[in-house]
């Protein structure tokens, strides 16, 4: 009988119940009622707008009862409709999600800073995390142009690290911090070469050459910094910077503009090469081919693709895009090149990447939830909040990790992914 149930739901299309997603909106809306309930009547949370250059800032003083008590029930409401929606064995649209979760950093937000001298500085958090996402996205869209070849690039993290060395070297040199921008994706598109050299053409396994390919990058910046950059100080610590804009009009759209169009140099990059990767991905020809080696190699070789030239080529492509995200750890800072310094970003772009179903712009929305998260403790220490730093420096990781566990079994990767084409 119970072979027969299973059989006719599968006959009409019957999807199986998930309980993921009500689980987890169920236990943070738990938390969020904790926040409500520890929260005294009389205390109000301060929270500071820019507007914009013209228009300064503004700070709100809001009932922090009163406020989080109504985006509580707000979430309430969310978890409910996803238990109903669990239960009709449909999915969760992800509007709903964002009403979610955006209610929830609210709540955090005012309950941590209730009863604080100093407002939260609303639009510096914002203006933070998009800046702190740099990285992650380039790292993101370099995952997304090798992975839809079939080349897993976990290489990443070294990518990164080598756009960053180069980057602040030839910067230092020439004392032109666009001549050292140029040759940021020069680094990583060396480490994209031995990337495409052991995985396309040797057939190695991806995983185990992009881990290799970190640890190499990794000591080899290591003792470049220990032996040549550390005994000419004078030569090489001389930190250029890459130059901040204000676009005149649109850095004086109230609360957005500060956030988005008063940034450094290199997130105006980011915002044109996310745009021009979106659409070449999915809306052009050469997109359509590198896809096809990632999907279906076979078929892609029999209308005339060459499929491993392609692989090789997009691999390349990619760790230049890598190493170009690279520069911002030094170029965009204004900082010499120091030991590490890229931190694991490299393998937070991954999850991104992952997280954002393997798409440009999905990878963006991902990586600016990893920026906030990362942003969070500048934000809360300006404040005065006393949030245990090594908390507040294991969220990004925190948030990664659950991210992409929430999407196992959602998301699909190109189907011939870290496959080997021997045709």
């Amino acid at each position: 009988m119970s072979a027969t149930l299973t059989l006719d739901r599968e006959h009409v299309g019957l999807a199986p119940r998930s309980w993921k997603m009500p689980i987890i909106l169920s236990i943070l809306t738990l938390a969020a009622i904790i926040f409500t309930a520890t929260t005294p009547a009389d205390m109000s949370s301060g929270v500071a707008l820019a507007w914009s250059a013209r228009l300064g800032t503004t700070r709100l003083t809001l009932p922090t009862l009163l406020t989080i008590g109504i985006l509580t029930l707000a979430q309430v409401g969310v978890t409910v409709w996803s238990w109903a929606v669990a239960i009709s064995r449909k999915k969760l649209a992800s509007w709903w999600v964002i009403i979610f979760g955006t209610a929830f950093v609210l709540v955090f937000l005012l309950w941590a800073v209730a009863g604080k001298e100093n407002p939260l500085q609303f639009t510096s958090l914002l203006s933070g995390a998009l800046f702190l996402s740099v990285p992650l996205i380039f790292g993101a869209m370099a995952g997304c142009v090798c992975e839809h070849v079939g080349v897993i690039n976990v290489s990443i993290e070294g990518q990164l690290l080598a756009g960053a060395f180069l980057a602040a070297v030839v910067g230092a040199l020439t004392h032109n911090a666009w001549i050292g921008l140029l040759a940021a994706p020069v680094a990583g598109a060396l480490i994209g070469c031995l990337l495409a050299l052991f995985a396309v053409k040797y057939w190695v396994d991806h995983i185990i050459v992009g881990v290799v390919l970190n640890v190499l990058v990794t000591g080899f910046t290591n003792y470049l910094f220990s032996t040549v950059l550390a005994h000419n100080k004078e030569v090489f610590s001389v930190a250029v910077r890459l130059p901040k804009w204000s676009i005149p009009g649109l850095s004086e759209i109230p609360i957005l503009g500060p956030v988005l169009f008063a940034q450094n140099a290199l997130v105006y990059i980011m915002y044109v090469a996310v745009i021009i990767l979106q659409i070449m991905l999915f809306k052009s020809r050469w997109g359509l081919r590198m896809r096809a080696c990632g999907e279906h190699p076979r078929a892609a070789d029999t209308v005339g693709i060459k499929v491993n030239r392609t692989r090789v080529l997009n691999t390349i492509l990619g760790g230049a895009i890598a190493g170009l995200g690279g520069a911002f750890f030094t170029l965009a800072n204004g900082l010499a090149f120091g030991k590490e310094m890229s931190a694991g970003r490299g393998y937070i772009a991954l999850a991104a990447m992952i997280l954002g179903g393997w798409k440009p712009k999905g990878a963006l929305v991902a990586a600016l939830l990893f920026g906030f998260a990362d942003n969070l403790q500048n934000a809360l220490g300006v404040v005065g909040v006393a949030v245990p730093s090594q908390f507040m420096l294991m969220a990004p990781y925190l948030v990664t990790v659950f991210a992409v566990a929430g999407l196992v079994g959602k998301v699909r990767a190109p189907a011939q992914e870290g496959t080997a084409y021997k045709g």
